[in-house]
């Protein structure tokens, strides 16, 4: 059943008048004439056969039923232009970042303020997974993965090298002594063990040691893990220079002895076959220049050796 209503611009003369108390303002505010908000009115009280206002010599009041009438239509109007207000604003732009959980932790985490201070109409996620998306698909919109960029259907940039090396706490390296098959030692295992061998059997061939000599320690099957237990003093590790950036920044860990692994590379991966929106292009901008800004602190620390 069709709404039975007076003309909108009965209404509007009318909210008007009662909210200024007054016709000839309400009429400067609706740009009519004084003598056509008046007739608008009386058209209105003939509608409901009531009358809306008690005019006096310099203003108007509002009569019982005006002031009903008034409190109705004035929260009918700010209603309409709360919804009308919705819908010209611009909706905020959704994108979904894939990263493995160490790199978002260590890395993308304590970068997001910078991030939201840039792009204050982006709503970013970060979905941790070391599991891979399907970007065509949409499950996300980038993913940052490790490893030497060769991956199928998508569009791949590089982010950051990487490098491992023996890191510790100032504390710890103070009470150990330089043989390393003394050290207490901490391991993590790696949920995809990678192309290339990055752990203690490594680094020990590369130091001349046999491998059982650095087989013994804490294990951890998390890297963020791992990292924490070596900020604590638990023992050395062997860690990505690009996650433990941070706390070699505030001197919570510090390298311990040459010489470092070359690791893989973090890469910035998009779909290619779906276009990708201007928001989602601004978050892969954004995750390049950050990653280029300035050489890490562990770059320094081993120029410096």
């Amino acid at each position: 059943m069709a709404l039975q209503l007076p003309s909108l611009a009965s209404l509007r003369a009318f909210e008007a008048a009662a909210r200024l108390r007054s016709f000839k303002q309400a009429a400067e505010e609706l740009s009519v004439t004084a003598t056509a908000i008046s007739h608008r009115i009386r058209v209105l009280e003939e509608y409901l056969e009531r009358p809306l206002f008690l005019r006096k010599v310099r203003a108007v009041e509002l009569t019982q039923e005006g002031a009903a009438l008034f409190a109705a239509v004035s929260s009918g109007f700010q209603t309409i232009a709360a919804a009308i207000e919705h819908v010209r604003s611009p909706r905020r732009a959704s994108v979904t970042l894939s990263a493995t959980p160490a790199f978002a932790t260590k890395w993308l985490l304590p970068k997001l303020a910078s991030f939201q201070a840039a792009h204050p109409d982006i709503d970013l996620h970060v979905h941790a997974s070391n599991a891979p998306v399907d970007l065509n698909a949409g499950t996300a919109d980038l993913a940052i993965r490790y490893g030497h960029g060769h991956y199928e259907g998508v569009t791949v940039t590089l982010l950051l090298e990487d490098r491992f090396a023996p890191v510790a706490s100032p504390v710890l390296l103070a009470t150990i002594g330089k043989d390393a098959s003394r050290w207490p030692l901490i391991h993590f295992d790696w949920h995809c063990p990678p192309p290339v061998d990055l752990t203690w059997r490594a680094w020990a061939r590369e130091t001349g040691r046999k491998p059982s000599d650095l087989s013994r320690g804490i294990r951890y099957s998390e890297e963020s893990h791992a990292i924490q237990a070596t900020v604590s003093g638990q023992g050395v590790a062997l860690l990505s220079l690009v996650l433990v950036d941070e706390e070699l920044h505030l001197g919570l860990l510090r390298i311990a002895s040459a010489p470092t692994l070359k690791g893989m590379s973090y890469h910035v991966l998009k779909p290619n076959q779906r276009p990708v929106s201007k928001a989602v292009a601004k978050v892969e901008d954004w995750l390049i220049r950050i990653a280029g800004e300035g050489s890490s602190i562990a770059d320094r620390r081993l120029r410096e050796r």
